[in-house]
Formats: structure tokens, sequence, C-alpha cells
């Protein structure tokens, strides 16, 4: 019987690699009551030594220079708040094409795009390479054939470069040999990406400025099985390649961790690649190559770091829909009604399947492994779900929108304030609050549950503040107005406001009211009603007539 058993093993596993019904759930999880208890489970070391008693707006703690970019950590070990919450949040810069190169790690991410667009590949294991270049034509196209005549002409007039020429011809021919790989994906300015735990991925910028990403990684989510420290295993290249700058900061930090006698620290940016460690004849038959090759591999005397510049523009098959999604959003951008009615006409046309049967709640079969659905903007106007033409906007990305973000744990959200406007004081019943802030300035408050403020400051463009979980918080605009984004560690976050039209005061008979506060019925009504509005507030005429000052009310 041990026998039988035995040979039906590879059966099964070839199955379960071919069936177009794995889900989510399957893979990753079984739905958000056993991420939640093991979350909780994980993390409670952590919640038990945390005194949050004053809170900081902060810049990154580390940086880190690579030879076509700049990584920037917000460590834990330096935010406390942060470790409390189980998250680090980096901050890539990627220099036009510039290649962050491939790697995983041991924590889910999400990430939001800041500035810039580019390119994402995410390596699914069992999914096969559905992208191949057949489509591409092995003789050259009408542009090659035309450079290469202007070419020849030149070359007859010299007559002292043929062979030289002729390499290149030679080289053209092997880039435009067959090439199969896993779907990639184009993303852009106001995206949120989320990302499970050991999936391998490389970001390529293809646009013509700086690409911006800030990223949360769950350290302390179901899927890390390790500690609460994060881990990045590269595939390629040294981490380590510019090592002056990288280890005068690493040798700081850890200067910073002996004075205060804080075990362990951050892991992410430390090692080579994975290769490195293994025997070379190992690897060469593992590969079937030579052991030069298995010594680039390896990456040992690349200096470059973990972001390289790839020298000519990255050749990667790109579907015919990614360039007419580009399309439609330049008409988009430019505020054409017929842009915007197409790019929803594709919008539906792409997630019909996907939407159909979601009425009675995400239950994870109408996205297989290997058809993810991983972003979602959440910088369209059209896109936000409040919204006051004198106060501004909010949009949230939760696992109804993005069904993968159940299954992470995690939601985003988006607020634009205008000119001295308000979010409303609230607090948020199920999640911490990172606050990634990304345009403007404006003065935020945050109270505990002593009744004590544990922040009360400006805060700026660049820097990241953490709410804890019940905290309430009030947040007003400048002068500039203040945008940000939030990362939230909990897929179906909810807030509860003090103040506005769904606020718990406006929610209390007036009996209560009256009592509880020692005010009269009037006074009750003008505190229950006096706001009409939602979450975003209009500015006051008292903030109107003090100008530049950030007034709390």
């Amino acid at each position: 019987m041990a026998t039988k058993m035995t040979s039906l093993l590879p059966l099964a596993f070839t199955l379960l690699l071919l069936s177009p019904t794995v889900t989510l759930a399957q893979i990753w999880g079984q739905g958000r009551q056993g991420q939640q208890q093991t979350r909780l489970d994980r993390g409670q070391q952590i919640r038990n030594d945390c005194q949050i008693n004053q809170l900081t707006a902060a810049e990154p703690s580390n940086r880190i220079e690579s030879e076509a970019g700049v990584t920037e950590i917000w460590e834990p070990n330096q935010q406390h708040e942060l470790k409390c919450a189980g998250v680090t949040v980096i901050r890539h810069h990627i220099e036009p094409k510039g290649l962050a190169l491939p790697h995983y790690v041991n924590a889910p991410i999400i990430t939001y795009v800041v500035n810039g667009r580019g390119i994402l590949g995410v390596n699914i294991p069992g999914c096969p390479e559905t992208y191949e270049s057949a489509g591409f034509s092995e003789e050259p196209s009408f542009s090659d054939e035309r450079r290469e005549r202007e070419d020849d002409r030149r070359e007859r007039e010299r007559g002292d470069k043929s062979r030289e020429r002729e390499d290149e011809r030679r080289e053209r021919g092997s880039q435009r040999s067959t090439d199969q790989h896993q779907k990639v994906r184009r993303f852009r300015q106001g995206d949120i990406i989320a990302l499970p735990a050991g999936v391998s991925k490389w970001v390529y910028n293809d646009g013509q400025e700086r690409l911006t990403l800030v990223s949360l990684y769950d350290t302390n989510n179901f899927q890390n099985q390790l500690d609460e420290n994060l881990r990045a295993f590269f595939l390629a290249g040294n981490p380590q390649g510019r090592g002056g700058e990288q280890g005068r900061h690493q040798e700081m930090r850890h200067q910073e961790t002996r004075r205060h006698g804080k075990g362990g620290h951050q892991e992410e940016n430390l090692g080579q690649n994975i290769f490195s460690g293994f025997d070379d004849e190992l690897l060469a038959d593992a590969f079937g190559v030579n052991q030069e090759t298995i010594r680039s591999l390896k990456g040992q005397d690349d200096n470059r770091g973990a972001i390289v510049r790839v020298e000519r523009h990255l050749q990667v098959l790109s579907p015919e829909w990614d360039r007419e999604e580009e399309r439609r959003e330049m008409q988009h951008h430019h505020g054409g009604r017929h842009g915007r009615e197409e790019e929803e006409e594709w919008r539906e046309r792409h997630h019909r399947g996907g939407r159909q049967g979601r009425q009675g709640g995400s239950n994870g079969v109408e996205e297989t492994l290997c058809s993810l659905r991983l972003k979602e903007n959440i910088d369209n106007p059209e896109n936000a779900d409040v919204f006051n033409p004198h106060g501004g906007r909010l949009t949230s990305l939760n696992s109804h929108k993005l069904p993968i973000l159940n299954f992470l744990q995690l939601s985003a959200e988006k607020v634009n304030l205008y000119k001295n406007a308000i979010l409303a004081p609230h607090w948020r019943i199920n999640a911490h609050t990172i606050c990634y802030f990304t345009r403007g300035e404006g003065r935020i408050q945050v109270v505990n549950n002593e009744g004590r403020l544990v922040f009360d400051d400006t805060v700026n463009e660049g820097q990241l503040l953490v709410i804890p979980q019940n905290f309430a918080v009030v947040k007003r605009a400048g002068r500039e107005g203040l945008e940000w984004v939030s990362f939230l560690t909990n897929d179906e976050s909810m807030i509860n406001p003090l103040a506005g039209r769904i606020s718990a005061i406006r929610g209390m008979p007036e009996e209560v009211v009256m009592n509880s506060y020692g005010i009269s019925r009037d006074e009750a009504k003008k505190l229950k009603y006096s706001r009409p509005e939602f979450t975003v507030f209009s500015p006051s005429s008292r903030a109107d007539r003090r100008g530049d000052e950030f007034a709390i009310v």
C-alpha cells in the first residue's frame, strides 16, 4: 500500500500545478480568521513590549546607494512604533534604465508608486511562461531595415567599420531570438501593488524620470514563519556592491544597536545573493553551464549594488493591451471624456470575469494562482470614496476591490486634503495606520487611551508617521494642502469618526450627549449636527481668518 501511495504523489503534484482552479486560499491561507489569529500569536511578545508614549514623524534611518538608484529604510530598531506594529518601510529611488535586481523577502509587501512608471516582473511558482517572443518576427522590422540600409551607406562612404557593423547585426539577430517568461505588468504613479511573501520580483524603470516606490513589509504577518526581522534573498548581483556608503551606514547602525542594548537588527540589506554560498561545481552541474557562468551568477565581483543600470533599454515582451492602456491613460490625463469612457470600458472587459459573483463577498475562486490581479490605482479622482469639493477626497483600497489583499491582511488609503481642510477626528478600529506623506504640509495630533497627546507636530513631504490602533487622531492641511498614503494592517480596516455625519457622537441620543458632557439640549444638537460632512471637512471660517496657522478644531 505504501508503494502504491508513493507512486501517486508525483501525479497529484502535477495535477495541482496544472489545475486552473488552484486559488489563493489554497496556496497562501484559508481566510481572515486564521490570519488574524496567527498575527495575534506571532505579535504577542512585541505588543507586550510596546509602551508608545511618544510618536515621531521620521525620515529614513538608513540609506544604501547603488549604481542606478538609492534605497532608504525606516528601521524598526530606530523607530519603536514600527517595531510595535510589526512592519518595516522602505523607499526605493530608481533612475531611468535602472533595474532593481530579482529578489524575494520573508514578508508580504504593499507598495505605493509615488512617482514615475515602470515594469514589474513577478515569478509565481508553478505558473507557465505565457509570454513568448513568437509574436515578434525574426525578420528585421521596417525600422531595422531602414536603419541598416543607412548604416551600410555610411559604411561604404567610410569603408572602415564593416566588421563592427556586422557584429552589431549579429547582436540584433540574437536579441530577436525566441524567449519565454512569465507575465510582466506595467505600473504608474498612484498604483498600489500587493505581493505575497516569498515571491521573487524585479522592477525596471522604463520612463524618463526617477521612479519612487514606498513599500510596507509586514513582518508580523502569518506568511512570515521566521522572526520579526526583514530578510531579502537576492537572486542576482551583490547587494553589498557599493560597500563604502553602505558599510558606513551599517557600522553606524550596529553602533547604535550596541549603544542601546538592542538585540538583533534588520537583515534586508546584508549579504550577497543566494547563489554565492553554493559550491561552484555543484551549481554548474545543476544548471548545466560552465563554471565561468557560475562565477557571474554569484556576482562576487559585481560592485553595482541592488539597483543596476541597463546600458540599452531592457527588451521584454509587452502585451498589446499595455500599449493600448497607455494611450487611454494619456487621454484620461488630458481630461478627455471619450478617453475616460474608453478606459472604463476596457477595465470592465478586463475584470468582468473577476467581478461576476462577487456581490456576496470575495471567496478567492474568481482569481486563480496564475492570474493574480496585483495592482490598483488609487490616485484617480474618479475612484474616490469620499469627495468634498471644498475639502478634498479619500480613496480606500481593501480586499473587496483587490481580492489578494484578503490573503495579505493589508489595505491602503489615499487622502488629498485641500488648503486648511480637516480629516475628521477619528480612531481606527482594527488596524495600525502607517502614513507616508507625499505632498504638502499639515498639523497632526494623536491622543492615547489616557487622553494624553503622544504626537502634536507639523508633518512634511517624505516623512513617515505610525498611528497605533485605536489611538484618536485629527489632521489639518496647511497652506499648500496635504496628501498622504496610509498602509493599514487589516484588509478591511474601519474607522469611527468623532465628528461629522457618521460620527460616534451623532449616533448617540441627545439625552446621552447632554448627560455625558453636562451640556444643554441646544449645545448637544450643535455638537451632533453642526458638521453635515462625512470625514473630509471644509475649512472653517476661523481657519480661513487665521491664514497659515494650523488650528485644530
